[in-house]
C-alpha cells in the first residue's frame, strides 16, 4: 500500500487527507508551519497542499529519498518548483474550491488535472488520481493556468455577486434565500446549454427602459459602474 504524506493542514490538505483516508489509503498529514521536523523520510508520495507564494519555500525543506513521488495541488504554480533533488515530480490540482466547514462526501465528482515530467510518472500520478475520481484529465502548464482563471470568474466572481445582490435587497421584506431557486436554475441552466445560449435579462433583451430604473434603484457609485460595465459586456456578446 502506498504511504502518502500531506503537508499542509489546510482546506485543500484536510479534503484530500479525508478522501484517501475514506479509500483506505495510509495518509498522514503534517504541517508546513513547524519546519517539518516530523515528516516521514520514507513515503512513496509527498503531496504539499500549501499556498502558492510558500510552496518554493516548503519543498526546499524536503529531503527525503530519491525514489519519491512529488505532487503539489495548485492551479498556476509551474513543475519547474521542484529541483533535481526531486527527479518525480508532477501535479495533482482538484479543481473545486474547499473549505473545511463544508467537507467533500463525494470526491468521485471533482475533476483532477495532473501533469509529471515523464511517461511514468503521468501513469503514476493518473493512477493516484483515479483512486478518488474518474475525472481525470492529463493537462500542460498553461492549460492549468487558464483553468484557473476560468474558475475564478465561474466561482469566485460569481460568489461576489451573490454577495451584491445580498447587499441589495438588505432593508427590504424579501430575504436572500428567495433568490437561491432562480441562482439554482441558472446553474443548472449550462448543464444542457452554452453559457451564451443560457443567457437571459434586460441587457440581452436591449431593454433599456428596466436597465435605466435599474441605475436609479442603484445609489452606490461603484455598483452603478458594475452594472453599466457588466450589461454592456452581455450586449457585446449577445
Amino acid at each position: 500500500m502506498l504511504r502518502i504524506v500531506l503537508i499542509g493542514q489546510g482546506n485543500v490538505a484536510t479534503s484530500l487527507h479525508a478522501a484517501f483516508s475514506r479509500k483506505g489509503m495510509n495518509v498522514g498529514m503534517y504541517s508546513s508551519r513547524t519546519g517539518l521536523s516530523d515528516l516521514p523520510q520514507d513515503a512513496d508520495v509527498y503531496i504539499y497542499a500549501v499556498r502558492d507564494q510558500a510552496l518554493a519555500e516548503v519543498v526546499a525543506q524536503v529531503h527525503v529519498q530519491t525514489r519519491a513521488l512529488h505532487l503539489h495541488t495548485s492551479g498556476s504554480m509551474p513543475l519547474s518548483v521542484f529541483g533535481p533533488d526531486k527527479p518525480h515530480a508532477g501535479v495533482l490540482y482538484p479543481f473545486r474550491s474547499f473549505r473545511k466547514e463544508a467537507p467533500i462526501d463525494d470526491f468521485g465528482q471533482v475533476p483532477v488535472f495532473i501533469e509529471a515530467r515523464d511517461v511514468d510518472d503521468v501513469a503514476a500520478v493518473y493512477t493516484l488520481a483515479l483512486s478518488l475520481t474518474p475525472y481525470v484529465y492529463e493537462t500542460k502548464q498553461s492549460d492549468r493556468e487558464r483553468l484557473h482563471v476560468a474558475g475564478v470568474f465561474a466561482n469566485n466572481f460569481s460568489n461576489l455577486m451573490y454577495g451584491i445582490a445580498a447587499d441589495v435587497l438588505r432593508g427590504t421584506s424579501i430575504p436572500f434565500s428567495a433568490l437561491l431557486p432562480l441562482i439554482d436554475h441558472t446553474a443548472a441552466a449550462v448543464h444542457g446549454l452554452s453559457p451564451a445560449a443560457a443567457q437571459t435579462g434586460p441587457a440581452v433583451r436591449g431593454d433599456e427602459a428596466v436597465m435605466a430604473k435599474h441605475m436609479e434603484l442603484l445609489t452606490d457609485p461603484q455598483l452603478r459602474e458594475v452594472y453599466q460595465m457588466l450589461s454592456a459586456l452581455i450586449r457585446r456578446r449577445s
